[in-house]
């Protein structure tokens, strides 16, 4: 049996946690920390997997880290939601073979003192292989919503076409958003993409609404709502997609628009 005092500990000063709870980091069991899920889908098939995680103002926190293996023309899809009140962060990291896609759909929604991250890590090691990523963040109180995302591209992985896009809504002023997107490519034929952007809620286009007779607090919950669901536009189940727009829209319910 391993002796948790062995594992390591990580922290601020490591560069995929520079973002994280410290405070937690420093008191959690480091066998939960350093566990590691496993996934494998063969060639051809699919697999998905869906979670809004949500906890009461007690929880003190929660690390999930899953690594999955796609087999040629495999797909996964993962589609997550962030609205905890302590400290949570999802890790993914996907290794795709030849025509394999990956799909992931995160947002992180909260406030209080809340820190919530995910953390992803993309392989791709074969040719004709993609992956797309959409992550939203909505923060208020003194909240702090973090992407970090890592493209890896292999020299053999021609054909490669790889994005990842973050944004952030910050509701007050006290909330923090940060992103971190890397891409490492040593393929020469591939189309890779990144963007982020992090602001305040666009009061024109509230203030449009509400000339057009849209009160004005349920102008500003639909603008939400829009970008929120931008993080769910590609996944395959409508009836998935409408269940985490009403978790995710649930948590916003407690942020003052």
């Amino acid at each position: 049996m391993t002796d948790a005092a062995t594992l390591p500990r990580p922290t601020n000063r490591d560069e995929d946690w520079r973002y994280s709870n410290g405070a937690f980091l420093a008191e959690a069991d480091p066998r939960a920390i350093n566990h590691w899920r496993t996934l494998e889908v063969p060639a051809g098939e699919t697999r998905f997997e869906y979670a809004a995680h949500t906890s009461g103002p007690e929880a003190k926190g929660s690390i999930d880290r899953l690594r999955v293996h796609l087999g040629k023309g495999a797909r996964f899809e993962s589609f997550q939601i962030l609205a905890g009140h302590g400290y949570d962060r999802i890790e993914i990291e996907v290794t795709l073979e030849e025509g394999a896609h990956f799909e992931f759909g995160g947002v992180t929604i909260g406030g209080g003192d809340a820190t919530q991250e995910f953390v992803t890590r993309v392989i791709h090691t074969e040719p004709n292989a993609t992956s797309n990523q959409t992550v939203r963040a909505v923060q208020w109180g003194k909240s702090t919503g973090n992407f970090l995302g890592r493209i890896e591209v292999a020299r053999d992985a021609q054909k490669t076409d790889a994005a990842q896009n973050f944004r952030a809504i910050l509701l007050e002023k006290g909330a923090t958003a940060n992103t971190k997107p890397e891409l490492e490519i040593f393929a020469d034929d591939v189309l890779c993409a990144h963007g982020a952007a992090i602001g305040q809620l666009d009061e024109m286009a509230a203030y449009y609404m509400a000339s057009r007779g849209i009160e004005p607090a349920l102008a500003r919950k639909l603008l939400v709502q829009a970008f929120i669901g931008d993080a769910f536009v590609e996944c395959s189940d409508p009836d998935v997609r409408d269940r985490m727009m009403k978790k995710a829209l649930e948590k916003l319910g407690e942020a003052e628009l």
